[in-house]
C-alpha cells in the first residue's frame, strides 16, 4: 500500500448532526458569475471578489479566458508586500471529502510564483490549505487549466478561495469552478454540524483565573501528578471520549484544590472527588482489549497501579476506567484511514488568551506532555525520563511571566522529546539568539566549528567576511559558550540537525554594527559588520545542492538529478536522459520539491521492492503501536540500469530521509553524512496563545525493523566537507559520488573539475 507521506494531513469525513435542503439559488446566483469573473467590477476590483493591496489587482476585459471579463494581478518592484492575492470566502455549511478549485491562469513575466489557492478555517486557521507553490508556475505561459484540491476538515467553519501573485510579474485567471466532490458547492444541501460540550461551555473564555506566584515542592509533585491524570482521562474516560466534557476548561476547575492542598493524600482526594463528579462508569460491552500480535510497545500505565504515589482509592479508580474503557472511541484525535497518523481534532489554540495566564500555561503543558505520551511511535526512544519533563517544566511554565518567557520555555520543554517535527513552529522569532537582523552570510558548522559557507548579500557589509572564516565570538562573546546558552532550546532529532539549526540562527541580534571574532586561515581577526534585516526562513537556505537545473549531465558517463527542484511529471524524462550513463547521482541535500519517491523510484528497481515499514497507533489503546504494512517500490519501465549515488547530510530531513530510504532499497549507494533522524509523517494540533506545534505521526522503519528516527540515513560512504575545501569552493561530497561511479583512478583535477556548479 502506498502513503503519501509527509504532507499536513487533515480528517476528510465531516461528522453533521443534521440536514437540511434550503433553496440554494442565492448562492449559485452571487458565486456563479464571480467565479468566472462576469460580475460587474467594483472600481477595479472584479465583482465578488476581495483582496490586495491596493493597486495590484484589476478587473480585466481584455485578456480573458472565456466570456467578458478576468481578473489580472500586477505586480512591480515598487508594489507593496511580497505578494497579492484575490480573496472569496464562504461558510464550510456543506459535507464532503474533498473541495477542488479549478480554473485557468496565464502568466507574464512572473519572477515568484503564480497559483490558485485554498485554506480551511476553523478553531485555528489553515487546517487544510494549498497555493501551487510547488508547481512553481513563473515566467511567461498561455492560458492552462490548473486544480487544487484539499480535504474537507470536520472542524473547518469557513472556506477561503482565489488567485495569488507572489514576487512580480503578471497573471491572469479566469473561468474557475469550486467543486465537492465533483459537484459545484450551490448543488449541495446545507448541513447543520453537531454542537458540542466546546460549544457550550464559555467560562473560561476570558482566562483561566488561575494565579501562581511561586510553587512548593508539594505543589509541583501534586501538579505532575494531575497532568497524567488529566491526561489519561481525556484518552480513556468515556465522558470525555465521547465529547460530553470541556476537558480544557475541566482542568481550570479541578486546578484550585490541587493547588491548595497541603499534601500528596489531600490533592488525590480532591482528584477522586473530581471524578467521581463525571459520573459513575458503565461496565463496557465489549471491552477494548490489547493485542499483543504486532505490538510495538505498548501503554505505559503502571504507574496507575502506583498506591504509593495514587493511594488505594485513586489507583482503583484509574483501574476500573482503563478496564472498562470503550474500543475506539476518540474525540479528541481520530487515525488518518489511509496513512494512519493521528488527527488531532477539537484541541483549541485560544489565540485571544491574555498572557501571562498560568492556566493556559499549564494546559499547554500537558496538552503536548499527553499528546507524545500517548500519540508518538518514538516515545520508547525518546531519551528522557518523560515522567521527570512533565516535573521538571511544571514550575518553567507556569511561572513564566511574560508571552516570550512562556514561548522559549515550552521550546525547551518540547525540545527533550528529541522529535525534529517537533517545534514551536509559530514563535520561532522568540528562539534564542533573537532579534530581526542577522549577518549576510550562511553559516555551517563543518569540522565542529561555525564557517561562513556563503555570502548572502553583494553590498559593502559582506565584503569584511570572507568564504571559509570561522565564527570564534559574537559582540565578544565566545561562540561555544553561546551555543551551549542556545542549544536547549532547538528541538531537534539529533546533534547534526540541532547544529544545523543553529548555524542558520546564530547571526541574528539587532540591526547595526556587530563585533565579529573570526579566524581566517592562521590569523584571528576581528571584524565588525552590519547586521541586515533577516531574509527569509526557507529550506533554500539549507541546501547544499548544485544550482542551476534540475537534471543535467556531469559527463558523458555521469548523470545528475536533484530533488530541491524536481517535478514527479518529468522522472521518466530524467531516466530517459539518464539511459547509457555509467551512473545517476540523486542530491537529496534538500527537502524535496515534489514527492517522487515512486515516479522515480520505480524506475530504479527491477522487481518489487519493500523500503520502508510503518508503526501506527492503536485508539482502543492509547500508547500501544502496532506494526503495520510496508511500503515497496514496483518495476516500471523504463529502468535505469547504471549505478546510484544519493547525497545526504544534515540537511535530508523527514521525506527527504524517506526518499533515500526508498533509492537505498533500490540498490544506490548513500554518500555523505548523518542525516536529521526525523523521519514519518507529520500531526499538527495548536497549543493556548496561537501557537502550534506537531509530532512525527507514524513510525518509520527499514523492512528489517531497524529504525531511523533520531539515528537518520547513515552513509554507507562517510564525507563530511573540509574547511580548506569550503575556503577552495569544493564540493567534496559530490566529488565522491563521482568517484563512485567513475572509479579512482580519475584524476583528482578532472572531478573537481565536474562537480563544480
Amino acid at each position: 500500500m502506498r502513503r503519501l507521506l509527509f504532507a499536513w494531513i487533515c480528517v476528510a469525513a465531516a461528522c453533521f448532526a443534521q440536514e437540511a435542503k434550503p433553496d440554494r439559488s442565492a448562492l449559485k446566483s452571487d458565486l456563479e458569475p464571480a467565479l468566472g469573473f462576469e460580475a460587474p467590477p467594483s472600481g477595479d476590483m472584479p465583482g465578488g471578489w476581495g483582496g490586495g493591496p491596493p493597486g495590484t489587482i484589476f478587473a480585466d476585459n481584455k485578456t480573458v479566458h472565456g466570456g467578458h471579463g478576468s481578473v489580472r494581478i500586477e505586480r512591480d518592484s515598487a508594489s507593496a508586500n511580497s505578494s497579492s492575492t484575490v480573496t472569496k470566502s464562504l461558510p464550510m455549511d456543506f459535507s464532503g471529502t474533498t473541495v477542488e478549485l479549478r480554473g485557468y491562469l496565464r502568466t507574464e513575466n512572473v519572477t515568484g510564483f503564480a497559483g490558485l489557492w485554498l485554506r480551511e478555517d476553523g478553531e485555528r486557521p489553515a487546517l487544510a490549505f494549498d497555493n501551487m507553490q510547488s508547481r512553481q508556475l513563473k515566467g511567461t505561459t498561455d492560458w492552462a487549466a490548473y486544480s487544487i484540491k484539499v480535504p474537507v476538515v470536520a472542524e473547518a467553519r469557513q472556506l477561503f478561495l482565489g488567485v495569488l501573485l507572489v514576487g512580480t510579474g503578471k497573471a491572469w485567471a479566469d473561468d474557475l469552478e469550486l467543486l465537492v466532490d465533483g459537484k459545484p458547492v450551490w448543488e449541495l444541501p446545507l448541513v447543520m454540524r453537531a454542537e458540542t460540550a466546546i460549544d457550550r461551555d464559555h467560562q473560561f473564555d476570558g482566562g483561566s483565573g488561575i494565579v501562581i506566584h511561586q510553587l512548593s515542592a508539594v505543589q509541583i509533585e501534586n501538579l505532575a501528578t494531575l497532568g497524567k491524570v488529566w491526561g489519561f482521562l481525556k484518552y480513556h474516560h468515556p465522558q470525555i471520549t465521547s465529547g460530553t466534557r470541556h476537558w480544557d476548561y475541566d482542568l481550570f476547575r479541578v486546578l484550585p484544590s490541587i493547588l491548595a492542598a497541603p499534601d500528596r493524600a489531600s490533592a488525590n482526594a480532591a482528584l477522586l472527588h473530581w471524578i467521581d463528579g463525571l459520573g459513575a462508569i458503565s461496565s463496557c460491552n465489549p471491552c477494548a482489549k490489547l493485542d499483543d500480535k504486532d505490538l510495538t510497545f505498548g501503554p505505559d500505565l503502571d504507574w496507575i497501579w502506583n498506591q504509593q504515589m495514587l493511594g488505594a482509592d485513586l489507583s482503583h479508580k484509574l483501574r476500573s476506567i482503563h478496564e472498562n474503557r470503550v474500543p475506539g472511541a476518540q474525540f479528541y484525535l481520530a487515525l488518518d484511514p489511509n496513512i494512519g497518523n493521528p488527527l488531532f481534532k477539537h484541541e483549541l489554540g485560544y489565540e485571544h488568551v491574555k498572557l501571562p495566564d498560568a492556566g493556559f500555561q499549564l494546559l499547554a503543558l500537558y496538552r503536548f506532555w499527553n499528546i507524545f505520551e500517548y500519540w508518538s511511535p518514538y516515545r520508547d526512544i525518546v531519551g528522557e525520563d518523560w515522567n521527570r519533563v512533565l516535573a521538571d517544566f511544571i514550575p518553567r511554565i507556569a511561572l513564566a511571566s511574560a508571552t516570550e518567557d512562556y514561548e522559549r520555555e515550552m521550546m525547551a520543554m518540547i525540545a527533550k522529546a528529541h522529535d525534529g517535527h517537533a517545534n514551536l513552529w509559530s514563535a520561532l522569532g522568540a528562539r534564542p539568539p533573537v532579534g530581526p537582523c542577522e549577518l549576510p552570510v550562511n553559516v555551517r558548522f563543518i569540522e565542529n566549528q561555525p564557517v561562513v559557507s556563503a555570502l548572502t548579500s553583494t553590498s559593502n557589509s559582506a565584503a569584511a567576511l570572507q568564504i571559509g572564516d570561522v565564527i570564534t565570538e559574537l559582540d565578544g562573546v565566545p561562540v561555544s559558550k553561546l551555543v551551549e546558552q542556545w542549544a536547549p532550546y532547538y528541538a531537534t532529532s539529533n546533534d547534526a540537525a540541532r547544529m544545523r539549526d543553529i548555524a542558520r540562527y546564530m547571526t541574528r541580534g539587532a540591526c547595526g554594527d556587530a563585533s565579529i571574532g573570526i579566524r581566517r586561515q592562521n590569523a584571528d581577526l576581528k571584524l565588525t559588520v552590519p547586521r541586515v534585516p533577516a531574509g527569509p526562513n526557507d529550506s533554500d537556505l539549507r541546501r547544499r545542492d548544485l544550482p542551476g537545473p534540475t537534471f543535467r549531465l556531469l559527463s558523458k558517463d555521469v548523470a545528475y538529478l536533484k530533488l530541491s527542484s524536481v517535478k514527479a511529471n518529468d522522472c521518466v524524462h530524467y531516466v530517459q536522459d539518464a539511459v547509457g550513463t555509467r551512473g545517476l547521482i540523486i542530491d537529496i541535500r534538500n527537502y524535496p520539491s515534489e514527492f517522487v519517491v515512486f515516479a522515480l523510484g520505480s524506475h530504479l528497481v527491477e522487481s518489487k521492492t519493500d523500503f520502508a515499514r510503518f508503526t501506527d497507533g492503536d485508539l482502543s489503546n492509547p500508547g500501544a503501536f502496532h506494526w503495520t504494512n510496508s511500503d515497496s517500490l514496483p518495476p516500471e519501465n523504463p529502468h535505469y540500469a547504471g549505478k546510484i549515488v544519493v547525497l545526504v547530510d544534515e540537511s535530508s530531513m523527514s521525506q527527504a530521509e524517506y526518499t533515500a530510504m526508498a533509492f537505498r532499497a533500490a540498490g544506490a549507494i548513500v554518500v555523505g553524512s548523518t542525516t536529521s533522524g526525523a523521519d514519518g509523517n507529520v500531526s499538527p494540533f495548536p497549543l493556548p496563545g496561537g501557537l502550534r506545534s506537531l509530532i512525527s505521526g507514524i513510525g518509520v522503519f527499514y523492512p528489517n525493523k531497524k529504525p531511523t528516527q533520531r539515528i537518520g540515513i547513515v552513509a554507507d560512504v562517510e564525507v563530511k566537507p573540509t574547511i580548506a575545501g569550503i575556503r577552495a569552493g569544493r564540493d567534496e561530497v559530490l566529488e565522491e559520488a563521482l568517484r563512485q561511479v567513475l572509479g579512482s583512478n580519475i584524476p583528482a583535477a578532472e572531478i573537481e573539475k565536474m562537480a563544480k556548479p
